[in-house]
């Protein structure tokens, strides 16, 4: 079964669970605000608006740029510092 092409289709399969996600979001933030002691301070506070202004941007590949905005840069001595031995082949 292929899935919808049609905007409509997909906001009458999808509204209902993304605007429980939205209000959900809503209440997080909520939640942080309320509790003012280091909030402000927090860089993961910055990252979740940012990450919310991804969302909000009309450019297309938003999930890619969410996802990559929580990534690290690859750095090829991961395992060295994680400590983890490299894999033999």
């Amino acid at each position: 079964m292929s899935q919808p092409r049609d905007a409509a289709k997909v906001l009458d399969r999808d509204f209902l669970e993304l605007r429980a996600r939205i209000l959900e979001l809503a209440a997080a933030f909520d939640r942080i605000e309320r509790a003012t002691a280091g909030a402000a301070a927090d860089r993961r506070r910055e990252q979740l608006k940012q990450a919310v202004e991804l969302l909000l941007s009309d450019r297309p590949g938003r999930a890619e740029a969410v996802q990559l905005h929580f990534s690290y840069e690859y750095d090829p001595q991961w395992r060295e510092k994680f400590g983890l031995a490299a894999r033999s082949r």
